[in-house]
């Protein structure tokens, strides 16, 4: 097996070469990525891109015509990741997260990829009252990631042909990585619980939020390179999580403070209402896969960011200031004069 993964060198990346290495030892694995994140190692001692027959460097954007011929299976992880982001890049993002990846799926069917895997969100849901979402209820994203990650699932629908294209609707990442993030909801409690003592929630705390850890969202994905159409059709748009795993953030945070021994949590009472709180239902995905279920529990992922935060020394109090953070990141690159306002390279 050829497998191509667009994107394998931010968050979620390092997490899915390995999966697939460890899984299919025989099989060519490539990475394609623009690096804007190569350099935010976390707690390793060695690239992840270890793993890969090749690392491809380019812009998802300008994917040369028929690069994509030979791969039997390509995973689409790129991505503008989250709703700062989105809004400070909001028409880069649509250009990443929704032309590119249609365009990069239009070509893989065309030149005769079996499996084409698109790593959207549950954050299509929006705000969702009235108990866990179903792959059938409406969907309402109030952001721009979210606008662009059901644009390319609409779009992707419309593909022609027999390419198997399955789109997973993931919950919300957490977990240690080799190019962690703690722009993310339980990664940020942690680092607050480690750094300072206290966790500060900005919301109500009534929020709902389905989590996924990221060793889990590759087992997703090994299962979906290889899923068939009649495993639930070749297009298929899915929740991907478990139903154990829908927090309310007040209880994410008093998880994270039973974690870390001393930590005082703090919740704004009169904060305005969370324009992301929806419960997902999973059964779908745990019908159709039933041998890659998430295995991770909450208490697992805390744990985990504990050992590699810790591994790392870490003691930053003004981490959301820091490369830790996704948006100061690309900002760095802008302000430099590496990137452009398009996010492209200039040097």
């Amino acid at each position: 097996m050829k497998i191509l993964i667009i994107g394998n060198m931010g968050y979620v990346g390092p997490a899915v070469v390995r999966e697939l290495a460890h899984r299919h030892p025989e099989a060519i694995l490539h990475g394609y990525d623009n690096a804007y994140f190569a350099h935010c190692l976390t707690g390793t001692p060695f690239l992840p891109e270890r793993y890969l027959s090749q690392q491809y460097f380019g812009d998802v954007r300008e994917i040369p015509d028929r690069f994509l011929e030979g791969y039997e299976a390509v995973v689409q992880l790129a991505a503008v990741s989250n709703d700062p982001m989105g809004s400070r890049f909001a028409a880069v993002t649509r250009e990443i997260n929704q032309e590119a990846t249609v365009s990069i799926a239009r070509q893989a069917a065309r030149v005769g990829v079996q499996n084409f895997v698109f790593a959207s969100s549950c954050s299509v849901y929006g705000v969702a009252t009235g108990g866990p979402r179903t792959e059938h209820d409406p969907v309402a994203p109030m952001t721009d990631y979210a606008k662009s990650k059901i644009g390319s699932e609409d779009a992707l629908a419309s593909i022609e042909g027999d390419m198997v294209i399955t789109s997973l609707r993931f919950a919300t990442a957490c977990g240690m990585s080799d190019r962690l993030r703690l722009d993310l909801v339980l990664n940020d409690f942690v680092a607050c619980a480690l750094s300072q003592g206290k966790i500060s929630v900005l919301s109500d705390g009534s929020p709902w939020r389905p989590l996924i850890d990221v060793s889990d969202m590759a087992r997703a994905i090994d299962w979906a390179i290889q899923r068939r159409a009649d495993n639930g059709g070749r297009i298929l748009s899915l929740n991907t999580g478990s139903n154990e795993r829908n927090h309310q953030v007040r209880d994410l945070a008093a998880a994270v403070a039973d974690a870390v021994p001393g930590t005082t949590v703090s919740i704004n009472t009169d904060a305005a209402v969370d324009s992301r709180s929806y419960q997902v239902d999973f059964s779908l995905f745990a019908r159709l896969a039933p041998d890659h279920q998430p295995l991770m529990t909450l208490s697992d992922s805390i744990q985990g960011l504990i050992d590699g935060l810790t591994g790392m020394a870490f003691a930053d109090a003004e981490f959301r200031s820091s490369p830790l953070m996704r948006l100061q990141v690309l900002q760095a690159h802008v302000d430099s004069g590496r990137l452009s306002e398009g996010l492209q390279w200039l040097e």
